[in-house]
């Protein structure tokens, strides 16, 4: 999970980005948005974490072991990973 300071950086960054391109009118306060920003940041980062989580748990649910790092755990990882997603209605098959 990232820090604070780092959700809030981005919601800076995000927020200047699209003002100076022109992306975006502004219906409320710049600080109403990025208050906004941080919290969708923070609920999407959540979903992450509790993908990652569940994906870890039917790993390690397996009868034989598999270490992690090794090339057979990165693609079985990435494949329930994506599946988990799916699932949750964040990512798209």
């Amino acid at each position: 999970m990232l820090s604070d300071d780092k959700i809030s950086h981005m919601s800076h960054v995000l927020l200047k980005g699209l003002l100076d391109g022109g992306d975006i009118a502004l219906k409320d306060t710049e600080g109403k948005i990025r208050r906004e920003m941080k919290r969708s940041l923070v609920s999407f980062l959540k979903v992450g974490q509790d993908i990652d989580e569940s994906v870890r748990r039917k790993m390690q649910s397996f009868s034989r072991k598999i270490l992690e790092g090794t090339p057979e755990w990165e693609v079985l990882y990435k494949k329930f990973y994506k599946e988990e997603a799916v699932r949750r209605g964040v990512a798209s098959e």
